[in-house]
């Protein structure tokens, strides 16, 4: 079965999502053969894939592709693929999956399953189950033609230690074809933040932290804890937080160990982007609150007397550790 997984990187360094996606691939007894395109340099990452099981790894490799070009990545994705009859096409549900896939779908002119939580290879057919309605169902899918292409939810499947070794290493010269957009800049935050969707531990804020000094207490938190530091929708929309820390329908979709929502009421929307966490700690002073409902563990208190007090206990337990 010729199974195609685009591993995603940053600078060469390999996002988690890929290698759980190529851990769930070899427990099902499938060898997919990796992808990872750019303008160079992407050895090591290859032999990170290699120490994670994969047998080979093609390098698509073009000087252009030194700035990020979702049109130019997409075009030599399918290029390569084009002439490889694949029977299935993976890839992790982040930024990148969500802005390269679809066109990579329309070339091949099929359908997507986008943000799958499972997915299975065996016996020739290829099924998989994503959340449908803002995530109040699921939905199991089979793919009738080909090739199937889908993405993968981060941290929804275990990545297990490799044991594999040096993989075979192809080097192609990316065809990028026509791109029409072009990079003139490119401009960093200037912090180093943890991605969000790939964070074990996220605590998040709602609207009722107020304003976007305040948001410093569950940072202090944040780095006791090892954690990710997020945001619901209203407090993006209130100039809280920027929108690369939003979790939910319209932000980003989490499936951490543990999410931590502090002030946050627990619309759907935001529901719909965390809801698959693992565990769930709610904190807020509204007893009826709606993330009740959906929290493992719930502390009805003013976060602004919980959240320093839950900073102050970790790092006593960090201390005696």
């Amino acid at each position: 079965m010729s199974i195609y997984l685009i591993a995603e990187h940053k600078e060469g360094k390999l996002k988690r999502v890929s290698l759980e996606i190529l851990s769930e691939c070899i427990r099902q007894g499938v060898e997919a053969t990796c992808l990872l395109a750019g303008a160079g340099g992407l050895d090591s990452a290859a032999q990170e894939l290699g120490k994670q099981g994969a047998k080979k790894v093609v390098l698509l490799e073009n000087p252009s592709l030194k700035d990020y070009s979702n049109e130019g990545l997409a075009n030599a994705f399918h290029a390569y693929l084009a002439k490889q009859s694949p029977k299935a096409v993976i890839t992790g549900a982040s930024w990148l999956g969500k802005e390269i896939l679809p066109r990579i779908a329309a070339k091949f002119q099929v359908g997507l399953a986008n943000d799958c939580t499972e997915f299975s290879l065996a016996s020739g057919s290829i099924t998989a189950r994503r959340p449908v309605f803002a995530g109040k169902c699921s939905q199991s899918l089979s793919f009738s033609g080909g090739p199937a292409v889908f993405s993968v939810r981060p941290n929804v499947l275990a990545l297990t230690e490799g044991k594999g070794s040096a993989p075979q290493i192809e080097k192609v010269a990316a065809e990028l074809g026509q791109v029409r957009a072009k990079v003139t800049e490119v401009l960093s935050s200037g912090e180093k933040k943890v991605d969000l969707t790939e964070a074990d531990i996220i605590i998040s804020g709602g609207r009722s932290l107020k304003s976007a000094d305040n948001f410093k207490i569950l940072f202090d938190c944040a780095s006791v804890m090892g954690a990710a530091v997020g945001a619901s929708r209203a407090a993006v929309d209130a100039g809280y937080a920027p929108h690369d820390m939003q979790v939910g329908q319209t932000g980003k979709t989490v499936s951490p160990k543990l999410y931590v929502a502090c002030g946050i009421s627990g619309a759907i929307q935001h529901l719909a982007g965390m809801r698959t966490s693992k565990v769930i700690v709610a904190i807020n002073k509204d007893p009826e609150a709606p993330i009740f409902q959906k929290a493992d563990y719930g502390i009805v208190g003013d976060l602004f007397e919980v959240v320093p007090l839950l900073t102050e206990e970790l790092k006593k337990l960090k201390a005696h550790s």
